[in-house]
């Protein structure tokens, strides 16, 4: 499988009472596929899955596979501490036919790079579906080394890598010494060193309430290898990603900015909190600097 293209880890919209919503869900499908990204994540961070039982989670990548219905491709998470739930996600994934599976580091755990290998191995091995592995300390507080990545060459199913460590150096190791494993921009205000790098896709959350402006980005740099355009689209971008990395609110404002869409995403599970209104204030201020300056750039409406 190529991973090619902007892929959005969908929000889990909820209702008021934290159930599934949906008929919102369904509205979030079709304004992604409309919009034009190239593949829709089930299970990310971004989706709460730490938030939800594992009955939850199963259900949604069915009901994610019948409103997807084949159009883009479908990646699930396979995100657990325990390698054996890991295995059940990418079971059930399978079993919902998934076009490929996301494979994290277990988190708290803190295992060692051939732990982090055999567990990769293990859901591999369950499922047999190709693997986007999500690098990710500083949420799981250790990193893919080399020995991981060298372990898991031997499968060819390890076939691209988000990378959302932050450090330049790992980007510039996994392009040079990993060409065989695709990279995938995970470290949003980078995006435009992991295009210059070779990256063909990038995961992006913030897709899930402005698609425009990050096909953009992609297609400006990845299509057609513009990066004086790329700049000027990343410079637009860079106040929204600086609002959205600060203050731990990440999931709230996904939330909120798809709702300023007209999709009603709902509140965060808990522990998370709603946006208080002048957090909702300013995104709505730099949502709108930075869709009047893409417009500009792009000459279409974002």
């Amino acid at each position: 499988m190529q991973f090619e293209g902007i892929y959005t880890p969908i929000v889990t919209p909820y209702h008021e009472n934290f159930s599934l919503n949906e008929a919102v869900l369904a509205q979030t499908v079709e304004h992604l596929i409309a919009a034009g990204v190239h593949g829709i994540i089930v299970a990310g961070s971004t989706g709460e899955y730490y938030a939800q039982s594992e009955e939850e989670r199963v259900a949604m990548m069915s009901l994610c596979a019948k409103l997807i219905n084949g159009r883009v491709p479908m990646i699930v998470g396979t995100g657990a501490i325990r390698t054996e739930d890991s295995v059940r996600y990418a079971e059930a994934a399978k079993a919902a036919r998934a076009d490929g599976l996301l494979v994290a580091t277990p988190p708290y755990a803190y295992p060692t790079g051939r732990e982090i290998a055999l567990h990769a191995l293990a859901i591999d091995r369950a499922a047999n579906l190709p693997i986007m592995l999500y690098n990710y300390p500083g949420r799981m507080s250790v990193n893919m080394d080399e020995e991981t990545l060298d372990r898991l060459g031997r499968s060819p199913n390890f076939c691209a890598i988000k990378e959302s460590s932050g450090d330049i150096n790992r980007l510039h190791m996994l392009a040079r010494d990993y060409p065989h494993i695709a990279l995938s921009c995970g470290m949003d205000d980078q995006a435009l060193e992991f295009f210059a790098w070779g990256a063909r896709s990038w995961v992006c959350a913030g897709s899930n309430f402005a698609p425009e402006a990050h096909i953009a980005l992609y297609q400006a740099c990845a299509v057609e290898g513009d990066f004086i355009k790329g700049r000027a689209i990343m410079s637009a971008m860079l106040p929204l990603m600086r609002v959205l990395e600060q203050g731990g609110k990440f999931v709230q404002c996904i939330k909120y900015g798809l709702t300023l869409r007209g999709i009603d995403a709902g509140p965060p599970r808990k522990p998370l909190q709603p946006l208080n209104k002048d957090d909702k204030r300013e995104l709505v201020e730099v949502i709108r600097t930075m869709n009047t300056t893409v417009e500009k750039i792009t000459g279409a409406g974002a």
